[in-house]
């Protein structure tokens, strides 16, 4: 492979694998953390709708138009749990289910009303994305890298990724402490004055819009994995707070990385003529980590059993 057939047909998705994982898995930590990993699945399947609406208004993927309407259904999403968990009096578990399946078949409908699944939006983008058709074309060399024209013609997907990215990050930087407080200690939080329900939902929107970034490049099932799995695994190592949620967007963005690497190579070293579905390969490896993290745990623990 060149030079130029690596710029083209690899950096695309291996970026777009690389800065979903490190958002999602930022952000899972504090879902994790605070007991309401569901809530991640529940946003990346109820953001459909307004993904599908704000394509059927606009008549284009264009990232601003779907990342609003997907928001915004992440939102009413969020907000009708609360109010179904109030009025049935529900369990959260099953309140949440009941709304992300709800607003999930709402989106499939409306993919097959509005015309959006025989245009540009499919079943097989919404569930496993398309890594793999990220392309550019414009790329002749390293120096397409420092080339204005040339980088014109990235890929939007890896535009949108950055740009939420940056935003979660910096969130996340600025409100450190206040969103620490509110996965540990809710109860201390609000008697300190601090707003919250304002934290919890500025929490789901942002998790909305990495999961409407996400969506299109790596397909909402594997957006489940890269909220959960990173965190999940790092919940099982760690009991440190910044450990957690730096170490999960590192592995987040190392688990896209490595497993958008191995989807080609491992069936070749079976002596197999196929490549494997990298959100697939990557949805793996997040299953492995942490049945890997909790085998490793169970060791420490017998470990200490022993020393003791």
């Amino acid at each position: 492979m060149t030079i130029r057939d690596f710029l083209m047909l690899d950096l695309p998705p291996l970026l777009a694998a690389l800065m979903a994982g490190a958002t999602c898995g930022l952000l899972g930590s504090f879902l994790v953390l605070r007991r309401e990993s569901l809530v991640g699945d529940a946003l990346s399947h109820a953001v459909l709708p307004g993904i599908v609406l704000a394509f059927a208004i606009t008549g284009a993927r264009s990232g601003l138009p779907m990342l609003v309407g997907a928001m915004a259904a992440g939102l009413l999403a969020v907000v009708l749990i609360s109010v179904v968990q109030r009025a049935a009096r529900l369990d959260p578990g099953a309140a949440i289910g009941a709304i992300f399946t709800t607003f999930f078949a709402i989106g499939l409908v409306l993919m097959e009303t509005t015309g959006a699944r025989s245009v540009d939006l499919d079943l097989d983008c919404v569930l496993f994305g398309q890594l793999e058709t990220l392309v550019w074309a414009q790329a002749e060399g390293l120096h397409s890298l420092v080339d204005p024209v040339a980088l014109e013609g990235l890929p939007r997907q890896l535009g949108l990724l950055a740009g939420v990215g940056l935003v979660v990050a910096v969130v996340v930087a600025a409100l450190w402490r206040p969103l620490k407080l509110i996965c540990f200690d809710p109860g201390y939080a609000a008697a300190l004055g601090m707003p919250s329900r304002a934290l919890e939902f500025g929490l789901a929107l942002l998790v909305a819009a990495a999961a409407v970034a996400a969506f299109e490049s790596v397909g909402s099932i594997l957006v489940v994995a890269m909220l959960v799995c990173p965190a999940a695994a790092l919940r099982l190592m760690t009991d440190r707070y910044g450990a957690q949620v730096l170490g999960g967007a590192a592995l987040g963005a190392a688990l896209g990385g490595v497993g958008y690497a191995l989807a080609g190579p491992v069936p070749a070293a079976l002596g197999l003529d196929i490549s494997l579905n990298a959100a697939g390969v990557i949805g793996t490896l997040g299953g492995v980590m942490v049945a890997v993290a909790a085998l490793v745990r169970a060791g420490v623990r017998r470990a200490r059993v022993v020393t003791a």
